[in-house]
């Protein structure tokens, strides 16, 4: 049944792309990437296409924009190499936080990467947790948004088996839904709450915790951790409310700046849980605390499930207990 499906990687997911094929008992296809000296680039297959249904595995994450225009120039040779179907894997999709003008004169600029997408000759894009669900709708080709939190959950459930003493914490009013999820899909009985006010970008000040915390096991949730400063702000203001430990999950460990040395170093978490949408070697870093998991097995079944006619949301089946 996969006779016709190819799996390509370009820069930015190469380990992922290799656990994937791995897991589909395919071979990875072959590409050359070209990054030239004046910044233009360059991408082409390596073999025949023609009538092939093809998926890129690329996350849009640091450098955004080359990664983003990657995708834009494979997808262009494909389309005009004949492929029967180009679907796109973006694990994390980039610019996704421009979903909508705050304020005037503003972009929309997770439209505008739509828009690219489909000009470029997209028929599907595979992504995990978009950051605004609704960027769905940006799009006239399906989009199937998988949550990774059945993931996380069952990392959580192993981990802790009996969740009695355990708090589900949202790092704002925001994340709530996305805390009573994680909550059910470990069995934890309470959710907390930070709220917080932000003075400016990337900048998070906690005002209060509502929700009693007092010698719980807390685990804060949310999609992704940029710069860490709301993680760690919120992590320490849980201690101070006499949380016995604390740990975090997210998808996106998007890990800007110096966060990581911060996380290890300046924050009272005892683990941090994030998947490999975003590739990175955090035994490399001293006192790690990061610990990743593969999000392969789940994109190698959507992919399968794509390919043989199958209902997408069955692939949660194996998480959920």
């Amino acid at each position: 049944m996969l006779d016709r499906t190819v799996v390509f990687s370009l820069t930015a997911n190469k380990g992922l792309a290799e656990e994937i094929v791995e897991k589909l008992g395919l071979d990875l296809g072959k590409c050359e990437v070209h990054h030239f000296a004046d910044g233009e680039i360059l991408v082409n297959s390596l073999h025949s296409v023609r009538g092939k249904n093809v998926y890129i595995v690329q996350s849009t994450c640091a450098p955004v924009t080359e990664r983003l225009m990657e995708i834009l120039v494979f997808a262009d040779s494909l389309r005009r190499a004949s492929a029967n179907e180009i679907n796109v894997v973006i694990p994390y999709f980039g610019y996704a936080r421009q979903d909508r003008k705050a304020k005037a004169r503003e972009p929309i600029t997770a439209r505008l990467v739509a828009d690219l997408l489909l000009t470029a000759g997209v028929h599907r894009v595979i992504t995990c947790d978009l950051h605004a669900s609704q960027i769905q709708g940006f799009f006239s080709c399906p989009v199937d948004d998988l949550s990774c939190m059945p993931l996380l959950g069952m990392y959580f459930r192993k981990k802790f088996p009996n969740a009695e003493d355990i708090v589900v914490v949202s790092p704002d009013h925001g994340g709530a839904v996305r805390a009573r999820k994680f909550a059910t899909a470990i069995h934890a009985p309470n959710i907390a709450i930070i709220d917080k006010r932000r003075p400016r970008p990337n900048v998070a000040e906690v005002m209060n915790i509502i929700g009693d915390v007092n010698g719980k096991i807390a685990i804060m949730i949310d999609d992704m951790i940029d710069t860490g400063g709301t993680i760690i702000a919120g992590a320490k203001a849980l201690k101070a409310n006499g949380a016995k430990e604390v740990y975090a999950a997210c998808t996106h460990g998007v890990f800007s700046k110096d966060a990581i040395n911060r996380i290890n170093n300046e924050s009272p978490f005892e683990e941090v849980v994030v998947t490999n949408t975003i590739e990175r070697d955090y035994d490399s870093y001293e006192n790690n605390k990061i610990h990743s998991i593969t999000v392969a097995n789940l994109l190698a079944k959507v992919i399968e499930h794509i390919e043989k006619g199958l209902a997408v949301s069955t692939v949660y089946d194996v998480y959920n207990c």
